[in-house]
C-alpha cells in the first residue's frame, strides 16, 4: 500500500515531524517508507506536509546528535541542513500554537514542542504523522489522526 493510499489524498496535506522527516538523510529503518511519503510532493496537484517552526531546531539537534554520538560526519549533516531548508514545507510559526499546545501538553503529559505539532493537525484537521510510537498512543487517545511508519 502506497503512503497516498494510507493518507487521504482527497485532503492533501499532513502535519509530519523531526522523527519522519530526519530519516530522508540518515538511513533508518522506514527511510524508504518515509521516501515514498515525499514523493507525495510531487504529485498534482501536490500533497502538502505542515510543520510548526520548532521543526527545523529539531531536526539540525538531531542530525548534531548523529555527529557527536554516531560519528555522522559533519560535512553530510551541513549538507542535509541545506537540503532541509529546501523542502517544500509549510512552517507556522509556533507563537499562533503555543497557547492550545501548552494546555494539550499539560493535559495529555507530552512535550510542549510534541503539542506543538499535535495542536498545528488539530486546527488544520489533518493528520499527523510520526515515527514516535508512544507519541502516536498518546495523542490517538486524544482523537487525533495520527499515522505512524507502520500506517505507511
Amino acid at each position: 500500500m502506497s503512503a497516498a493510499q494510507v493518507i487521504d489524498v482527497d485532503l492533501n496535506a499532513a502535519v509530519i515531524d523531526a522523527s519522519i522527516v530526519i530519516k530522508l538523510f540518515v538511513i533508518e529503518e522506514g527511510s524508504e517508507k518515509v521516501d515514498r511519503l515525499f514523493n507525495l510532493l510531487t504529485t498534482d496537484p501536490p500533497f502538502d506536509f505542515f510543520v510548526p517552526d520548532l521543526f527545523y531546531v529539531e531536526c539540525a539537534n538531531i542530525l548534531w546528535k548523529y555527529v557527536r554520538r554516531f560519528g555522522y560526519p559533519a560535512a553530510s549533516a551541513q549538507q542535509n541542513i541545506a537540503d532541509l531548508q529546501l523542502l517544500a514545507l509549510h512552517s507556522i510559526t509556533t507563537s499562533e500554537l503555543i497557547t492550545d499546545a501548552f494546555e494539550l501538553a499539560l493535559n495529555l503529559n507530552l512535550t510542549a514542542y510534541d503539542a506543538c505539532y499535535a495542536t498545528l493537525a488539530r486546527r488544520l484537521n489533518v493528520p499527523f504523522v510520526t515515527a514516535d510510537g508512544i507519541l502516536a498512543k498518546k495523542l490517538v487517545s486524544a482523537g487525533l489522526n495520527i499515522l505512524t511508519l507502520e500506517d505507511l
